[in-house]
C-alpha cells in the first residue's frame, strides 16, 4: 500500500479544518472546496469532505450520510508524543469530552473526545 487516507463526511468544512488545525496542531497539506486533507504520517492522511456531497457522490443505494451528522460512526485513534496536550488542544477548539487520560487494560493510556461532527478522538500513547 503506497498511502492510506482516512476520510471524514462533516457538516462544514470550512469550521471542520478550523477544528482540526488547532487539534492536530498543524495546517492541512491540501485545502481546496470539497477535500481537505492532514497528513497523519509518511502513508497516512486524514480527509474532512462535505457530507453535503456524498450522497449524489456514492449513489442511491447508500442511505443519506447527511442523517448521521452527530451520531458517533468513526474513530480515529491517534499514536502522539502527548496525549494530554493534543487532548486539550483538541477540547480548545470545541471538542467535548468523553474521557481524560487513562490507563486502558490494552495497554495505552488514551483520553476521548468528540469533534465537531460526533466523531470520536483518541489520542494516545503505549503505558
Amino acid at each position: 500500500m503506497k498511502k492510506t487516507f482516512f476520510i471524514l463526511y462533516v457538516a462544514d468544512q470550512s469550521l471542520s479544518t478550523e477544528f482540526y488545525t488547532r487539534a492536530l496542531g498543524q495546517d492541512p497539506a491540501l485545502n481546496v472546496p470539497g477535500m481537505t486533507e492532514f497528513s497523519l504520517s509518511d502513508h497516512s492522511s486524514l480527509g474532512l469532505m462535505p457530507v453535503s456531497g456524498i450522497k449524489q457522490l456514492l449513489g442511491d443505494p447508500l442511505p443519506d450520510p447527511i442523517d448521521g451528522i452527530g451520531i458517533p460512526r468513526a474513530e480515529l485513534y491517534l499514536h502522539v508524543d502527548n496525549p494530554t496536550e493534543a487532548h486539550q488542544r483538541a477540547l480548545s477548539a470545541g471538542a467535548k469530552e468523553l474521557s481524560p487520560l487513562l490507563n486502558r487494560d490494552w495497554g495505552d493510556s488514551v483520553a476521548y473526545s468528540l469533534d465537531l461532527d460526533g466523531h470520536v478522538l483518541a489520542f494516545a500513547e503505549p503505558i
